[in-house]
């Protein structure tokens, strides 16, 4: 009897754990990112963004917010390491592409780098949320330009471009409510609940 009653306890109040990658070139602050959302969420300081060094692999955080267990995969973005990104393509429920928003020089390669990865099958139906980090310096573009520069206006899936900085916080908590909110929609969590 107890175990049916515990069963049924877990179910009700079990919540699903959701798969987050972030992507994106190297030095663009998807590290930086990740410790501050965890600042946000827990309320505890994450690393001091001075001793974070480039990721090389992989850097995992495991947060709760918004009613949701967030399980997010930073990956390295230096040129040799993007090789790996599609090793976590398939369990993902949504896809973070954090792009530096101050270096117009690197939009290009960050645009090639972003289309690679969707162009691939085992990411079809994911929720985008592109954010425009560095938004607290003073020669940041707009989401609207970053938008417009990275192509984003064909794509067939769900997308958004948040503004946002990784030092400060700002931006952050909004972009990752919509994230969660378009993952509860998506068909892509139906299908991930259907193969594990």
């Amino acid at each position: 009897m107890f175990s049916l009653l515990y069963g049924l306890w877990e179910y009700v109040f079990r919540k699903e754990e959701l798969r987050v990658l972030i992507l994106g070139l190297d030095k663009a602050g998807k590290t930086t990112l990740l410790e501050k959302l965890k600042e946000l969420c827990t309320g505890e300081p994450g690393l001091d963004p001075q001793s974070i060094v480039p990721t090389v692999g992989l850097n995992v955080g495991r947060l709760e917010a918004h009613h949701a267990l967030l399980l997010f995969w930073d990956l390295g973005g230096a040129a040799g390491l993007r090789s790996i990104w599609d090793k976590y393509y398939a369990d993902s429920h949504a896809l973070i592409y954090v792009v530096d928003s101050t270096r117009p020089a690197r939009f290009e390669e960050a645009r090639g780098a972003l289309f690679k990865a969707l162009g691939s099958r085992e990411l079809f139906g994911v929720p985008l949320l592109v954010l425009a980090n560095k938004q607290d310096l003073q020669d940041a573009q707009p989401p609207e330009a970053m938008q417009q520069m990275l192509g984003l206006d064909d794509l067939k899936q769900t997308f958004r471009v948040q503004d946002v900085s990784a030092l400060t916080g700002d931006g952050l908590r909004a972009g990752l409510q919509w994230l969660v909110d378009q993952i509860r929609k998506s068909d892509r969590a139906v299908l991930l609940r259907q193969r594990n």
